[in-house]
């Protein structure tokens, strides 16, 4: 299957800026879709950003102007470049991938387990 290692959590003070990772490896044939997802204590999980295999983005409102997403195919790769951070930006993030594996015709969703970014002076 498809195994997701996040990277880059941690924290930071208001107006700082941190960059998570996720790699991605396994029986991977192709990668559509990778995104970044997060979890606020008491919330819905909800999409941050996603970057499809066109290179085509989406961001949700809170993120535009301040996050950046970007994939390294080459590496099936997924990076979240997050800047002027505020406290509402504390939550665990997850990466999301849209892959197909070997003997399967479809793609399927994975999930990385996690990682914590704590915004907080």
């Amino acid at each position: 299957q498809v195994q997701l290692v996040e990277s880059g959590g941690g924290s930071v003070q208001p107006g700082g800026s941190l960059r998570l990772s996720c790699a991605a490896s396994g029986s991977i044939v192709s990668i559509n879709a990778m995104g970044w997802y997060r979890q606020a204590p008491g919330k819905e999980r909800e999409l941050v950003a996603r970057v499809i295999s066109g290179g085509s983005t989406y961001y949700t409102d809170s993120a535009k102007g301040r996050f950046t997403i970007s994939r390294d195919n080459a590496k099936n790769a997924v990076y979240l470049q997050m800047n002027s951070l505020k406290p509402e930006d504390t939550a665990v993030y997850y990466c999301q991938v849209e892959a197909a594996t070997t003997g399967h015709n479809y793609y399927g969703n994975y999930w990385g387990k996690g990682t914590l970014v704590t915004v907080s002076s």
